[in-house]
């Protein structure tokens, strides 16, 4: 699986607009959100600042958290252009372009490194909340753990590659979002023998 046909988008700025309109919501809502920009014809930086911010949120309003959302592209879209676009971002070590990232307003450590990974293709795992369900639930990890925490253990497991690491989230996320569910399907699942919440359910 390639690194972007897990994650299809016309360039890395449209990869990171969508890392942030999936904060808290399903990929199926972040398709129409940005459909609907990209109808309104704002899907770029200089378009979203240079609109009236009460259509922006309107426009991404199936993404929910429409109104937060809203402040948050807009911060992001004024350091992108800050910083120098994509060219520029481009030329950033990973180290650099995430931690300038970490001091936009509204972008944590997996939105961080969801465009570090997808947008910029740079090896960082990414930590979501079905990597904590699924792992615990294993008993490998605990999942209240910190973020950095979590992302070391992966990172240390697994040799540092970008496919490898996009291919290993997107796994995670569809095996989350079939199976190993809020309410687990351990009947289906291939890894029930191992499952510490599968032997006493």
């Amino acid at each position: 699986m390639a690194v972007d046909s897990w994650w299809p988008a016309d360039d890395a700025f449209e990869i990171m607009v969508g890392a942030v309109l999936t904060q808290n919501t399903s990929w199926t809502n972040v398709e129409k959100a940005i459909q609907q920009l990209k109808q309104h014809e704002l899907l770029s930086a200089e378009a979203m600042l240079a609109s009236d911010v009460a259509l922006l949120a309107e426009v991404i309003r199936p993404s929910g958290y429409y109104n937060v959302k809203t402040k948050r592209l807009l911060a992001l879209c004024d350091w992108y252009l800050q910083q120098g676009g994509e060219v520029v971002l481009a030329t950033w070590p990973m180290a650099k372009l995430r931690a300038g990232l970490l001091e936009v307003n509204g972008v944590g450590p997996e939105t961080a490194d969801d465009i570090v990974l997808y947008a910029f293709h740079h090896p960082v795992f990414v930590i979501d909340a079905y990597t904590r369900r699924i792992f615990s639930r294993l008993g490998l990890l605990n999942e209240k753990a910190p973020y950095a925490e979590l992302q070391s253990q992966f990172e240390q497991a697994i040799p540092a590659d970008v496919k490898t690491y996009a291919h290993y989230h997107a796994l995670i996320i569809e095996f989350g979002k079939e199976t190993c569910k809020t309410k687990p399907r351990c009947q289906a699942c291939c890894l029930r023998d191992r499952c510490e919440l599968a032997q006493v359910s």
